[in-house]
């Protein structure tokens, strides 16, 4: 078999910025669901600061900019997708420990992604 010509623009987008196969697996997606939303008064751009709960894993705290879309009731008992292994930062004084993943609407807002059915708190995408 001929290897794999990677020099080439693909539908995806530039290929310059192509990872090797194993990049995938080293970033760590898990499903959460959100147990708490609060606004975060001393964030510079509206955002939440959300509590995430990711079964056996524990609690974990993080910052998103997802006010245009969801109230603070709408967030809590959503699951979503979050990545763990990225490290913390500090938004607006609260401790962002992982980063939940979305998307951008037409509108430019973020929207969260989510699992198609239920599964079980802490399983892991592939």
């Amino acid at each position: 078999m001929a290897p794999t010509d990677t020099s080439s623009s693909n539908e995806c987008g530039d290929s310059s910025k192509a990872l090797d196969a194993t990049a995938f697996d080293r970033l760590d997606l898990r499903v959460g669901r959100i147990v708490s939303a609060q606004l975060n008064p001393k964030a510079r751009v509206p955002a939440y600061k959300l509590r995430i709960d990711f079964g056996p894993l524990g609690e974990r705290t993080s910052s998103g900019q997802y006010t245009a879309l969801y109230s603070e009731e709408s967030l809590v008992g959503r699951l979503v997708v979050c990545a763990m292994n990225l490290g913390s930062m500090r938004i607006g004084g609260f401790e962002s420990q992982v980063l939940v993943v979305g998307a951008r609407s037409e509108s430019g807002s973020p929207v969260l992604l989510t699992t198609e059915q239920p599964v079980p708190l802490g399983a892991q995408i592939f």
